[in-house]
């Protein structure tokens, strides 16, 4: 009985995250099959130890895994250089149903340069910025997730978006 109402919580708080866990994993190994390999793996660890997790938001501590996953994926691969962009998932965000379509354009093709902006920021930018600005975690939350105290994550992310600042207003480079 006790393995079931864990089976149900775990369904319950977890498995509505995995969105958020695939698309960490996106952004982090740039590889959509390696993300989906990384995010499965990741569930199930995440499966595995769930009558251990502590605290009582499910999201950071998923991500934590995912984001251990994703580096140990790294470690033990040899690191390709892909300039793969995410998929068009990641760019539903910018859709807006009350623009006009020309707004829409503009809309879409800002986010495509942000997108792109933050795709060539270093990993340990990447992550913070994805964390904070699309997963919309706390600053406490991202400390958790990358194993770092809450002011590196408070510098990397203002760095971050330093860099994204002046890439965006050079165009890119």
């Amino acid at each position: 009985m006790f393995r079931k109402e864990l089976d149900v919580r775990f369904e319950q708080e977890i498995m509505r995250h995995v969105d958020a866990a695939y698309n960490l994993s996106l952004w982090l190994l740039r590889d959509p099959h390696d993300a989906e390999d990384a995010t499965q793996s990741a569930l199930y660890k995440a499966f595995r130890a769930f009558g251990r997790m502590r605290g009582t938001d499910a999201k950071p501590w998923l991500l934590a895994i995912v984001r251990n996953e994703c580096m140990d994926l790294l470690k033990s691969r040899a690191v390709r250089s892909r300039s793969e962009h995410p998929t068009e998932e990641v760019l539903d965000f910018a859709e807006s149903t009350d623009s006009s379509p020309e707004e829409a354009a503009m809309l879409t093709l800002d986010a495509e340069a942000i997108l792109c902006a933050i795709n060539k920021l270093p990993s340990e930018f990447r992550e913070v910025v994805i964390l904070r600005e699309i997963e919309e975690l706390s600053y406490r939350e991202i400390a958790g997730v990358i194993g770092k105290p809450v002011g590196t994550v408070m510098s990397r992310l203002a760095r971050a978006r330093t860099r994204l600042q002046v890439m965006l207003s050079t165009g890119g480079e």
